[in-house]
């Protein structure tokens, strides 16, 4: 479509751009728990309350296969491939104890300000 596309990840969205062998770092207190309680990566990811103890997720990744839909994995790898930049919010990622070798390659590390950068002449801007 020829349009410039900036994705900004903060939070719990910080979890869909962490690499699934992301190498082990050290981390402490509360940045361990928040290891612990987070998903590893966008594979691992519940679907909220229709997660039923992980069945919810496979059974969505099985509708998702023979509905020919891309994993979240394919879809964000695509994205990459189209010029889709990805921001990291530095900020969340220093609350939650996510360092910048556990994001996958091609991600850029900025705050609100670099969101509010890239929004600011869009004619479309989705935050969620």
């Amino acid at each position: 479509m020829g349009k410039d596309v900036t994705m900004f990840f903060t939070f719990w969205g910080l979890n869909v751009i962490r690499k699934p062998d992301a190498p082990e770092v050290k981390k402490q207190g509360l940045e361990k728990m928040f290891g612990m309680m987070m998903p590893s990566h966008a594979g691992e990811l519940p679907l909220s309350n229709m997660n039923f103890g992980g069945v919810g997720q496979k059974m969505m990744k099985k509708v998702m296969s023979d509905k020919n839909v891309p994993s979240l994995d394919q879809m964000i790898k695509s994205a990459q491939e189209a010029g889709v930049k990805m921001v990291a919010c530095t900020m969340s990622m220093d609350v939650m104890g996510i360092k910048e070798e556990e994001l996958i390659d091609g991600v850029d590390l900025g705050g609100v300000a670099a969101y509010l950068g890239a929004a600011e002449g869009g004619n479309l801007n989705l935050f969620i």
